[in-house]
């Protein structure tokens, strides 16, 4: 194996958190290499590739599952098998990661899901949280966290307006909302009659030309609607290749190494030494040391690092100790409802990723829960993120899926239907969990990731309740006919819903509880940090990029902190 000379720093991934400590870690003079397992990319790439068969439908920008995959059970009763397709969510690869191919909807956590446990506790009593469920602090607050929010969304440009239910903010959205489409003004106009809180979906798709502290310019959004599954020709959507990347390559002491697969990080005693990586277009295994390793890529791959590794203690769901795998949370995606109009046609095939009206009316713990047989809650949006032809042909449900009468259906609802859709936060339970396959294997020998997870009753009593938010605003809205979920099933992995994969690295105040910091810091090795949505104890009722960056560039701090003092940082 070949050693190379040692560095300051050597992050795993670089994505969006990668990206965001690569910048400021070489701003602050440090000497940073970024091993990522995909290819270069930039935006060039995008140019007149509107190509939804290729990007949206053949996944040209994720993983390839042949060669890396994770595996899947609903319980551990059951044996767990490779994802051999694309479904339930989607893995990013190459430069930028799942950072190219998101939509753009940034919103941050409410301040009740910091510390979620305590306040429902406070308000509920103990009995509300079920016996299996395994919540808990996030170890900070959302005061804390939120100078950093402020810092991620002006390094991305966001256009928004201010959440009448949401955490204080110090200062305004840089760059104001987006436009409002006619369908958008529908919704708006239909939930202010039922005194509900609507506002405009905070969005990385500029509305504006904008220059962020940086430096970087970017234009705004032309409403193409090749958002989600599509990097954007414009540089419009903020992704890690146009806005952190560039700043960190810029001071000349950022290093990225493409197609590097790291398969170990290298330990000696309680001290992390460096990392060793595949370089895939040779097939030579290679040594990387740095005085530290920070672990930035997704959250399947960080755990499967520590876990090969040997690092911390791997999580047992019978005895509940260990933290490595620990609460595992998806996101319920199932809230819909879909709205027929006769009379109104909609131009639903232009918009963008994160173009949408939304409110918080039913997230969180803005509404009492006292007689529900749930906690939390979710966002109830109406979205215009293109209906692009080959992924949308809906028509009421009821009659015939095939056919002279479904292609009438087909045609008369082209442009004549609307979803309303929630977005419903995921709790962890101490039967869901993440470890390593004992039976499956990648490309190089190395165990795969194994998923334990399946809806609660938490999730279906959630779900339905979403649902019927949903459909009571599209009655208001005028549809002549309304489809909404009536019951939520297991949990299926061949259906699209997220790629919002939490936990498994949890952060928190107590070693016991948790495996990080809130810097995301390791408690057991002190020049080891995991940043990402694995540091999530559960998931919110939000997308969860907002709170990765907040997070990251906490941790960007942490880590200047240590370099300059050493030891766990507080």
């Amino acid at each position: 194996m070949r050693k190379l000379p040692k560095v300051d720093v050597v992050i795993v991934g670089v994505g969006w958190a990668g990206g965001i400590i690569a910048s400021e870690l070489t701003k602050q003079g440090l000497q940073v290499v970024g091993l990522e397992r995909g290819k270069e990319r930039k935006t060039e790439d995008y140019f007149m590739v509107h190509d939804e068969l290729r990007y949206a439908l053949r996944y040209d920008l994720m993983q390839d599952l042949s060669k890396e995959t994770i595996t899947f059970r609903g319980n551990e009763k059951v044996r767990a098998l490779p994802m051999r397709q694309y479904g339930s969510f989607l893995l990013g690869d190459g430069l930028g990661g799942s950072g190219v191919h998101w939509n753009g909807q940034t919103f941050r956590f409410l301040p009740y899901d910091f510390e979620i446990r305590s306040k429902t506790i406070e308000k509920y009593g103990k009995n509300k949280i079920p016996a299996e469920m395994t919540l808990q602090d996030w170890g900070i607050t959302y005061d804390q966290l939120e100078p950093y929010y402020d810092k991620f969304e002006k390094t991305t440009g966001i256009s928004g307006e201010e959440n009448p239910l949401g955490g204080k903010r110090s200062d305004k959205y840089p760059n104001p909302p987006m436009k409002k489409s006619p369908a958008m003004k529908m919704f708006e106009d239909a939930t202010k009659k039922m005194n509900l809180h609507p506002y405009m979906m905070p969005s990385a798709n500029l509305s504006q030309s904008y220059k962020n502290p940086d430096g970087i310019e970017r234009a705004a959004c032309q409403y193409c609607a090749y958002c989600e599954r599509f990097g954007c020709e414009y540089g419009a959507k903020a992704d890690p290749v146009v806005t952190v990347i560039p700043v960190a390559k810029k001071t000349g002491k950022f290093e990225i190494r493409t197609h590097s697969i790291v398969r170990r990080i290298l330990k000696t005693g309680n001290k992390v030494t460096g990392v060793m990586y595949t370089d895939v277009t040779t097939g030579e295994e290679i040594e990387q040391p740095a005085d530290i390793v920070v672990l930035t890529s997704y959250v399947f791959n960080n755990l499967r690092l520590l876990l090969m590794s040997n690092i911390g203690k791997p999580y047992n769901p019978v005895s509940g100790t260990g933290v490595i795998g620990k609460n595992y949370a998806y996101q319920v995606i199932k809230g819909n409802a879909v709205g027929f109009f006769n009379n109104k046609e909609f131009n639903t095939f232009a918009g963008a990723g994160a173009l949408g009206v939304t409110l918080d009316d039913y997230n969180g713990d803005n509404f009492d829960h006292s007689n529900l047989d749930f906690i939390h809650g979710g966002i109830v949006s109406y979205t215009q993120t293109g209906m692009r032809p080959i992924q949308n042909n809906a028509v009421p449900g009821g009659g015939p899926t095939w056919g002279k009468e479904f292609k009438d259906k087909s045609l008369k609802y082209a442009n004549r239907y609307l979803a309303v859709a929630a977005q419903g936060s995921s709790m962890p339970f101490k039967h869901h969990y993440l470890d390593l396959d004992p039976t499956y294997k990648d490309a190089y020998g190395d165990p795969l990731i194994r998923i334990t997870f399946d809806f609660e009753n938490q999730d279906r009593n959630l779900a339905t309740f979403l649902a019927g938010k949903c459909a009571d605003i599209l009655k208001e809205m005028g549809a002549d006919h309304i489809d909404s979920l009536k019951e939520l099933g297991p949990y299926d992995i061949t259906t699209y819903q997220s790629t919002h994969n939490t936990g498994g690295i949890i952060m928190g105040a107590d070693p016991q509880t948790s495996a990080v910091n809130n810097y995301l810091q390791m408690w057991d090795v002190d020049n080891l940090f995991v940043v990402g949505a694995s540091a999530f104890s559960h998931n919110s009722g939000y997308n969860p990029t907002d709170t990765v960056g907040a997070l990251a560039y906490r941790a960007a701090e942490g880590i200047m902190k240590y370099h300059d003092k050493g030891g766990q940082v507080v």
